[in-house]
């Protein structure tokens, strides 16, 4: 069935007002062509839902910069397209990163595993010198870093903790894991 343009532009312009209704009518009309989409870009159901929901679910939060001047399937699609691309690029990293692990586990791979004095000091070294570099980042980093990996809470308990939304605790995690690895570099 055919949707008027000036159907759509009414549900745009209720759902910037916070229409739940208008998110519904948005997300049940579009989700095919966003999932379609996805579906033939992944060659994966999965991915391809998994992508359509972060798309929708980024669009409806940044519902108030979408231009009418566009159409609004093709805003969807490249926001689509981008999250696409981000999971591609963080995927290959991962692989990259694990690559280098069992590397370097192949090369320290010892018989005894057990940690000697020397490891042990090497040990509170790197630790020492991890605590300086996250005293580099803003406290509102240092806090998400510290629940998530030294009191190690998941991220709902973190959201929980800051009384924010779960969405707003995962992009500071990634943020700060970012910028805290540019300072290790930097060293």
């Amino acid at each position: 069935m055919q949707i008027s343009e000036q159907t759509i532009k009414e549900h745009i312009k209720n759902a910037k007002e916070g229409d739940q209704k208008s998110f519904s009518f948005l997300l049940n009309s579009f989700w095919i062509d966003v999932y379609s989409f996805q579906l033939l870009r992944t060659r994966n159901e999965n991915d391809a839902e998994d992508i359509t929901i972060r798309t929708f679910s980024r669009a409806f939060d940044k519902i108030d910069s979408y231009n009418d001047d566009y159409e609004f399937k093709t805003w969807l699609i490249t926001i689509s397209k981008n999250i696409h691309i981000d999971l591609v690029r963080k995927k290959k990293s991962e692989i990259n990163h694990k690559t280098l692990q069992q590397e370097d586990n192949n090369i320290y791979n010892l018989a005894d595993d057990s940690p000697s004095a020397e490891d042990n000091l090497i040990k509170e070294q790197n630790l020492a010198s991890l605590l300086q570099h996250i005293k580099k980042l803003k406290p509102h980093y240092q806090k998400v870093i510290n629940l998530r990996f030294f009191q190690e809470l998941s991220y709902a308990e973190i959201a929980k903790e800051l009384d924010e939304p779960l969405n707003n605790v995962k992009v500071k995690i990634l943020r700060a894991k970012k910028l805290l690895a540019e300072i290790i570099h930097q060293k």
